[in-house]
């Protein structure tokens, strides 16, 4: 009799986890990505502000499960699915069955019905974006020093960073230091430290999902780095000059050459086609609502793992869409495969274990809420260095980022301050 065939879609952390998870596992995994590495997401920001190279925070697939010999690798891009027939259409054209699936395809940002203005305002979900980020971020330095009409040049030194989550904070707080520190004697004709970075959010204050004290204390670290809170406003356009925002009081234009795409998630591509084949039940962002364990109504042998999965806790609240939850959602899936295997019947309900959240502001500021304790400054620092570092892929590239990071903290040097690629800019008057 062959093995049960396990398929699972993406290779982020719910489906890396799942994978590993399944190495003893008397089944055939078969992995399917349309990219040959798994990011470690939760530092993209990092490389978008210059403190890391890609492939720092990237492991390649084959390589990690390259000693799972149970499990195969493939690159492709999965965009169909026959539920009945159990079997997912590659855009290729090729086919692969299952015997059971983990479906770990992740979230794509949303612009909220307005996907014209991510020409302008670049989200952070992907190596390439990250580098765009890095590439306008930097060019608006070097644009600014060229340029001699003040308005223009105010413009070019003011970042605005739509969403503040943890995203949107991370990426703040590093632009300040960028400004403050690492750029304080590259430039002649501006002083860096003038940039204006501005954090626009929706809501009452910055990392709503966070306890009150730990986001008023967020908020003070990064004033003091030079970055400041709009909340409250809501974008209403975005283009070449910068945002139309919508406050108590009317609109207004606040210009920009430099906008980032901090807020709102949405469902993969492949995430809305599961949907339409399955007849899934979806909350109002899309995500798919799974039973229990983690499974599709109807459809036992169908798991979704992470951003695309809408769960509920056991006090009936929704699991936010962060690595843990993802981890924590392969590893079960993958677990609840083997029972079922095995011929159990009472297999028990996901439950999460919360861990707790982080966010950096800078050098040694952060805030952490860990098993309910909160903590801040020098300490929360230090605990989201070590869980960070803890949970990187590859052992060289703990290695390697930790010994950047101890530059940083040092010297505040960003090693990895390329302009490369091309992005969405405006021509500088040197005049």
């Amino acid at each position: 009799m062959a093995n049960h065939r396990v398929l699972i879609l993406g290779g982020g952390f719910g489906g890396l986890y799942a994978a590993q998870a399944l190495k003893h596992a008397p089944v055939e995994v078969t992995l399917i990505d349309k990219r040959n590495f798994h990011l470690f997401q939760p530092l993209l920001y990092q490389v978008a502000t210059g403190s890391l190279s890609p492939g720092e925070i990237a492991a390649p697939l084959r390589s990690v499960l390259s000693r799972q010999k149970n499990t195969n690798v493939l690159l492709g891009e999965i965009v169909d699915i026959d539920p009945a027939a159990k079997r997912v259409m590659l855009k290729d054209g090729a086919a692969v069955e299952y015997d059971s699936l983990i479906v770990s395809t992740g979230s794509q940002s949303a612009y909220f019905g307005h996907n014209d203005w991510r020409v302008w305002a670049p989200s952070l979900k992907s190596v390439e974006e990250a580098t765009m980020i890095r590439h306008k971020i930097l060019l608006a330095f070097e644009a600014a020093e060229r340029t001699s009409h003040p308005e223009e040049r105010r413009a070019w030194l003011t970042f605005l960073i739509v969403g503040a989550g943890a995203t949107g904070v991370e990426l703040a707080g590093a632009l300040g230091e960028i400004a403050r520190h690492t750029l304080k004697h590259d430039f002649r004709s501006i002083n860096p430290a003038d940039a204006r970075i501005l954090v626009l959010d929706s809501g009452k204050r910055v990392l709503g999902t966070y306890p009150e004290d730990l986001s008023r204390k967020a908020e003070r670290s990064l004033l003091k780095l030079g970055a400041r809170v709009r909340t409250g406003v809501m974008v209403t356009c975005v283009d070449a000059d910068g945002v139309i925002v919508k406050t108590g009081s009317g609109e207004e234009r606040i210009r920009s050459h430099t906008v980032i795409w901090a807020a709102g998630v949405a469902v993969s591509d492949f995430g809305r086609q599961l949907v339409k084949r399955t007849g899934a039940e979806t909350d109002k962002s899309g995500r798919i609502k799974v039973r229990p364990d983690l499974t599709i109504a109807d459809y036992p042998e169908i798991f979704v793992v992470g951003d695309l999965a809408y769960a509920l806790s056991g006090d009936g609240k929704p699991l936010p869409g962060v690595a843990q939850v993802a981890m924590q959602g392969g590893g079960y899936a993958a677990k609840a495969i083997v029972q079922r295997i095995e011929g159990k019947r009472d297999i028990k309900p996901f439950h999460y274990f919360d861990k707790g959240d982080l966010a950096v502001i800078g050098r040694a500021a952060a805030v952490a809420n860990v098993f309910g304790v909160h903590l801040s400054g020098f300490i929360a620092w230090l605990v989201w260095l070590f869980i960070h570092l803890m949970y990187i892929v590859e052992f060289q590239s703990r290695v390697l980022v930790f010994i950047e990071w101890g530059f940083l903290f040092v010297t505040f040097n960003r090693g990895a301050r390329l302009i490369t690629g091309t992005a969405a800019e405006r021509s500088v008057d040197p005049t």
